[in-house]
């Protein structure tokens, strides 16, 4: 019997999810924790296109694209769990809930992402997800998503 996995690298990551860049928003997820939760990393750097128009000479990350790094990590998160690798799982935003930013993210910053499932077990297409996001333990967004996961694949 394998250990189940625990962290998933970028390469692994890609295997998982579909997105590539620019729209690959995690570079890491640790401390998996079978579907339960996890804890997904993205490195902010100034060479990402959104930072030339939101805003030039104040790049702020979109509150968006922190809230899809979050769900690419929840996905990672599940697909670990259940071992999608390599099986095309596509995951679609259904609703985000009690959303709330507490502070900018910007380029040089470490984004670390802190999910878990509220709602979801191994054979359900519809799960949900809370998460806070961080950097420096500073809160940055919190939020609630329900998200519908593609799990026999495209």
């Amino acid at each position: 019997m394998t250990e189940p996995l625990r962290s998933a690298d970028i390469h692994l990551i890609q295997r998982i999810i579909p997105h590539r860049y620019p729209f690959l928003l995690v570079d890491k997820v640790r401390d998996i924790d079978g579907y339960s939760s996890a804890v997904g990393i993205k490195n902010v750097t100034m060479n990402e296109p959104h930072f030339q128009g939101h805003f030039p000479g104040k790049p702020i990350m979109p509150g968006v694209t922190i809230i899809e790094a979050m769900a690419q990590t929840a996905a990672v998160m599940v697909g670990t769990a259940l071992d999608m690798a390599d099986r095309n799982m596509l995951v679609y935003f259904m609703a985000i809930e009690s959303c709330k930013f507490r502070r900018m993210v910007v380029p040089g910053d470490i984004l670390e992402m802190k999910l878990t499932t509220l709602r979801g077990k191994p054979g359900a297409k519809v799960w949900k997800f809370g998460g806070v996001a961080q950097v420096e333990g500073e809160l940055a967004c919190e939020v609630q998503f329900t998200a519908m996961m593609d799990l026999a694949g495209a």
